[in-house]
């Protein structure tokens, strides 16, 4: 078996890591374009760093990014010249800067890029030098080649995707999440655990990346409940980002599967968190998926797969992997997805468009219309 693997981000790791930005920011240009949270909490870290002539331009990102967001965002760099750009947040702030990079170096319009819902062309023209600063563990987009957008008026999630955007520079600083709200740390630390779950159980695997996988669920099974709980534990937060960064490489190198597929549409359809998402349907996509391999797929290496999830996490089998997914839900204070607003007379619609999403087909099973109901009834 042939094996690829791309790491095309500098990484660079550790407390007090953010204290380095200056030096990269003016490595790479001059003129500075910052997206950050409308509340600027990092202003004061920004301030010290970029303190050269023309003063840095910082750009708001609220909530997740949307194509309105992202045109918004991309007039705002192009009237201003920007030469490179920093992104210091979480996903929504690092997927929004990551998009504007790579669109405002091309022709076009944002549609002519996106996947499913535009013409889905590649970018040609190399993007701007792009600084990638999570402030969550979570998404791992600092170290991934796409951008996901919403589009508000079609009720979908879609990806603009290039490894021309990949970020030149990811500081990874673990002191920038302890003052994440507690719903933050679970919601995004489930979204690292799913990465690195489905990559690791998918028809695609990756021998590098298993790797990854096995040490990065092993830091997220003991360290995310104490993060949750005292958010200024060092040990606890440096494995999450750690964790975080992991899942990104690892979804940038292998497949995902269903909770993903699901996730994308009911996050375009109802605007929930993403990382909620993912961990109200992890449970259930295990226990279907464990089911299907059994009955159709019994020599699938993807159980194989499961069972060596389990003796990381020092259950006695694979049968107790739902319920400790539950159970660590339950501690962290994560809503169902009938919390979380999904009603049960879109599931047809639901399944129809989850049967399409590209990280489906990474699924280690390919699951039938009533199986992937049974998901969606579950996790209700």
């Amino acid at each position: 078996m042939i094996t690829e693997f791309n790491t095309p981000t500098k990484i660079v790791l550790g407390e007090g890591a953010i204290q380095k930005l200056g030096e990269y920011v003016y490595e790479l240009g001059s003129k500075v374009l910052i997206f950050g949270s409308p509340s600027e909490r990092f202003k004061d870290i920004l301030d010290a760093q970029l303190k050269r002539d023309p003063p840095y331009l910082y750009f708001p990102v609220a909530g997740e990014p949307t194509v309105e967001i992202v045109q918004q965002a991309l007039s705002f760099g192009k009237a201003n010249q920007v030469d490179v750009i920093v992104g210091i947040g979480g996903g929504s702030v690092l997927d929004t800067a990551k998009a504007v990079s790579g669109l405002i170096t091309n022709e076009g319009d944002i549609y002519d890029y996106l996947e499913v819902i535009g013409k889905g062309q590649s970018l040609v023209k190399p993007a701007l030098p792009f600084i990638a600063i999570p402030t969550t563990a979570g998404t791992g987009t600092e170290v991934t080649k796409n951008a996901v957008i919403g589009d508000p008026r079609q009720k979908v999630k879609v990806s603009l995707r290039s490894p021309l955007i990949c970020p030149k520079i990811a500081i990874i600083d673990p002191e920038l999440t302890y003052h994440n709200p507690p719903e933050v740390t679970a919601r995004s630390g489930m979204d690292a655990l799913t990465q690195l779950i489905e990559p690791f159980v998918s028809n695609q695997p990756n021998d590098l990346v298993d790797a990854l996988c096995r040490d990065g669920i092993r830091r997220i099974a003991r360290s995310l409940p104490i993060a949750y709980r005292n958010p200024t534990d060092r040990e606890a937060r440096r494995d999450m980002a750690i964790a975080s960064l992991m899942s990104g490489i690892a979804l940038a190198n292998a497949k995902l599967g269903a909770v993903h597929g699901f996730a994308g549409v009911l996050g375009g359809m109802y605007g929930a968190p993403h990382g909620a998402i993912c961990a109200a349907l992890l449970p259930a996509v295990i226990e279907v998926n464990l089911k299907a391999l059994r009955e159709r797929l019994p020599s699938s290496p993807a159980l194989d797969r499961y069972r060596a999830i389990a003796q990381i996490l020092e259950l006695t089998g694979e049968n107790e992997l739902a319920h400790w997914a539950r159970h660590l839900i339950a501690q962290l204070r994560i809503p169902s997805l009938s919390e979380l607003g999904v009603l049960r007379e879109d599931f047809d619609l639901i399944t129809e468009k989850a049967a399409r999403a590209s990280s489906m087909k990474g699924n280690p099973v390919p699951l039938t219309r009533d199986e992937m109901l049974a998901i969606l009834e579950k996790a209700l």
